[in-house]
């Protein structure tokens, strides 16, 4: 089947775009408001963008509390969302009032960045200490500017669970993060971890 987007007549169920943009890493971004209070959100539009630096982005459909925060304090933390915290991280996606404190609604608990004063899953595997460096709205072809705002963090700490580390390396098998499909699935990436070698030439 072909379709063109500015139509959209596809003639399924449900918008297959998503779908095929996937599987998504899901940022579970962590903020704390400028009146002391803590938000957890999952964002499946969200993805290392650099190295060097190390960038990393979320996309916020929306001005969502995570922005909001971020825009307002300059730092943020995104949590890895594995498989034995799916149904937290799913918990923490309930769209509540501002200041409502996602971490407990989740049955999480709270731990504060050691270089931002942002909180983060002290129950994640893995976790990145953010400080703000731009927000971009991006436009379409004909100018138009999109609901969604691009958050752009630069990484200035990492913390990393001894439990995952095996070698030297983290073992994907074991910190197992999940990933959206489309619509209402999600991937466990640690269930078929396999290598292949870059060629050389």
């Amino acid at each position: 089947m072909f379709y063109r987007t500015d139509k959209n007549d596809h003639g399924m169920a449900h918008d297959p775009f998503k779908a095929i943009v996937a599987p998504r890493p899901i940022g579970w971004i962590g903020t704390k408001g400028r009146d002391g209070s803590f938000n957890l959100s999952p964002y499946s539009f969200f993805n290392i963008v650099s190295d060097t630096p190390k960038l990393v982005m979320f996309s916020s459909s929306g001005r969502k509390h995570s922005l909001r925060n971020a825009e307002e304090t300059g730092v943020f933390t995104a949590s890895l969302a594995s498989r034995h915290l799916a149904d937290h991280v799913n918990a923490s996606s309930a769209p509540v009032e501002y200041g409502v404190d996602e971490f407990e609604l989740a049955g999480l608990t709270a731990a504060m960045g050691r270089v931002v004063d942002a909180p983060y899953v002290a129950e994640a595997y893995t976790a990145l200490e953010c400080r703000l460096t731009e927000i971009i709205q991006p436009k379409g072809l004909n100018g138009e500017t999109s609901q969604s705002f691009m958050v752009f963090g630069q990484v200035v700490g990492i913390h990393i669970s001894e439990e995952i580390i095996r070698d030297g390396r983290i073992a994907m098998d074991l910190a197992r993060p999940i990933a959206r499909m489309g619509y209402m699935d999600y991937a466990d990436g640690g269930t078929d971890v396999f290598q292949i070698a870059r060629p050389t030439r």
